[in-house]
């Protein structure tokens, strides 16, 4: 993973030497609220329903160790919620019978980053130094400005790689950083990179995408996509270029941004998004920034151009870890040594096939360790499961993990000869559910349990859902499936993107739930990114576990063989499905009796 320089480590330090002083003039009344609000903001900080919310930066997924112990410890010593707050919040529960506000926690974000739901403000730059201790921060988590660079998990380690993305998103994290134009866009702004052939980025869904991939004459560089974007507004990114050289991919995203920045709307920040610009210029937008970029390159001189050796150095920063002593062992071989235990245990056989990832190495695999289980909201891990962790990661990965987009962590430095062994150790700790990529795999963002922008809550339609398919072999006849829930529109558990999309509407002061199927983040079929359709008009909480459960029987009589859910709801259209939910809305409840 990217090893910090003198540099980056003194930059974290000073930072939080920065919050802390700030803190305490809001504290003494020096710094008025408003005054604090965006400071707080450029350091992660919001102030959600009951508590203040922290957003730690990890850029492009890679955690250390060290730091899941640092997070570990914060979650123990400091997301602990006021008593009377507490019970406050707790009074107002109660939906579908247990539901949660998980305290003493952290939780994984679709942006690969980690919030903490309970910190008190007071004890803030407490946090942010101990987070600066072992090079993490919250910068670029909140605000308008250029958000944290996204990619895919497996970067640097998948066998479809074409480039590894993450020096040029280290490149770019950097930049934009330390660029004050960025700091204050009309409104948020996302950046994904893929540097594989499936796109695992979701970059169609971003402000700005690009995919890497090589030219007819070997050469590298990123076809780029402008004006992703969920929320209100669904839109899938517009391919302004389709071949851009690798070296000038600074000079071209300050060419979309400055665009941006001039024409974007402040006046409505509904309407700031840039997909908003893309979508009501059109030409005319790729025209401005084609216009822009020239001017950068010929007048300017093109001063973003990234020289071959300034690569090279942040590349060098990407070091392969030094991995355990352990004996190579022939690819037959040890797939043979798999294939014996996994008939004899077969629920290893089923974690293999699920959770196991091929190598770049033959002798090593990635693995993913499931937070999603009853009980506990999907993508959250506490202090305990933490520690756990840094140890499975210390033990079997060179001290190396990555939060993934589903919500998930990525061992990405595993040996084969070591897989049973970590199955075991992570079976006994509730994180080696053989479910990745199938319905209880869900992504599901806080909601109404703890953000104040929320219409509805989440968590316990997760946690219904999650309850009702507990059997394997149900969830493997079900096959792949995203499922992704959203407590309001600001889509933050990405409904748009699922093949099954839940999103929490507010119908006269109560929770509603809108159901939308066909969505993809890009990485299935075709490869393209397509927004979900709604199904019928909003249902209760109460009867979205049986409108899922009848959308899926329905797909399950209607599937032709081998066919996956999203290529039947492709191939028959909405209308099977739409009659099944409505039925199932309209269906009467179990008796005692019955």
């Amino acid at each position: 993973m990217y090893q910090y320089t003198a540099f980056d480590t003194q930059f974290v330090h000073q930072r939080a030497a920065q919050f802390r002083d700030q803190l305490t003039r809001w504290q003494a009344g020096k710094l008025s609220e408003d005054d604090f609000r965006p400071l707080r903001l450029q350091n992660g900080w919001y102030v959600q329903r009951y508590a203040p919310m922290l957003r730690v930066a990890v850029p492009y997924g890679e955690i250390a160790s060290r730091q899941l112990r640092v997070l570990a410890q914060i979650a123990r010593e400091y997301d602990e919620p006021e008593a009377a707050v507490f019970k406050a919040a707790m009074e107002g529960q109660g939906l579908l019978g247990t539901t949660f506000l998980p305290k003493n926690c952290a939780h994984f974000t679709t942006r690969t980053n980690v919030q903490f739901n309970w910190i008190p403000l007071s004890k803030s730059a407490d946090v942010m130094d101990l987070l600066a201790s072992v090079q993490l921060h919250g910068i670029q988590t909140s605000g308008n400005c250029i958000r944290n660079t996204t990619t895919d998990a497996l970067a640097g380690v998948a066998v479809d790689e074409i480039v590894d993305p993450r020096p040029y998103a280290e490149i770019i994290r950097q930049w934009t950083t330390l660029h004050p134009e960025f700091a204050f866009l009309p409104r948020k702004f996302k950046i994904a990179i893929s540097g594989a052939k499936d796109d695992r980025a979701a970059t169609g869904w971003h402000d700005v995408g690009l995919h890497m991939l090589k030219n007819d004459a070997g050469e590298i560089g990123f076809k780029v996509f402008v004006g992703g974007g969920m929320g209100r507004t669904p839109v899938i990114g517009t391919v302004i270029r389709e071949f851009l050289p690798w070296n000038q991919v600074m000079n071209y995203i300050e060419a979309i941004v400055r665009v941006y920045n001039e024409h974007g709307r402040r006046d409505n920040k509904y309407k700031a998004r840039i997909k908003i610009l893309v979508k009501a210029e059109g030409q005319q937008y790729i025209d401005d920034v084609e216009e822009e970029y020239r001017q950068i390159l010929e007048i300017d001189g093109g001063p973003h151009t990234i020289p071959q050796a300034e690569f090279d150095r942040v590349a060098a920063c990407f070091v392969t870890p030094k991995l355990a002593d352990i004996a190579d062992v022939p690819p037959a071989a040890l797939q043979a040594s798999l294939d014996a235990q996994a008939a004899e245990h077969v629920m290893f056989g089923r974690w293999l096939q699920r959770n196991v990832h091929a190598h770049q190495n033959p002798q090593l695999r990635a693995v993913t360790l499931s937070f999603k289980r009853p009980g506990q909201s999907p993508g959250d891990a506490t202090s305990e499961q933490l520690v756990a962790l840094a140890d499975l990661v210390d033990k079997y990965s060179a001290g190396e993990a990555r939060v993934t987009h589903d919500q998930n962590v990525l061992l990405p430095w595993v040996h084969g000869s070591e897989l049973f062994a970590l199955w075991q150790e992570a079976k006994a700790l509730g994180l080696a559910s053989a479910n990745v990529q199938l319905l209880t795999d869900m992504i599901a963002c806080p909601g109404g349990d703890f953000c104040a922008l929320a219409n509805a809550r989440s968590l316990p339609i997760a946690e219904a859902i999650t309850q009702r398919y507990q059997d394997l072999d149900e969830l493997d006849d079900i096959g792949e499936i995203d499922l992704h829930i959203s407590g309001c529109i600001n889509s933050c558990g990405h409904h748009h993107s699922g093949h099954i999309g839940i999103l929490g509407v507010d119908k006269d002061g109560k929770e509603w739930y809108q159901v939308t199927l066909g969505g993809s983040d890009g990485s299935d079929l075709s490869g393209a990114a397509v927004a979900g359709k709604v199904i019928g008009p909003s249902f209760s909480a109460a009867e979205v576990p049986d409108v899922i459960e009848a959308v899926l029987g329905t797909y399950r009589d209607l599937r032709e063989p081998g066919e996956t859910f999203q290529s039947a709801v492709r191939r028959t259209g909405l209308d099977p499905f739409k009659e099944a939910a409505k039925q199932a809305r309209h269906k009467e409840p179990e008796t005692a009796a019955a």
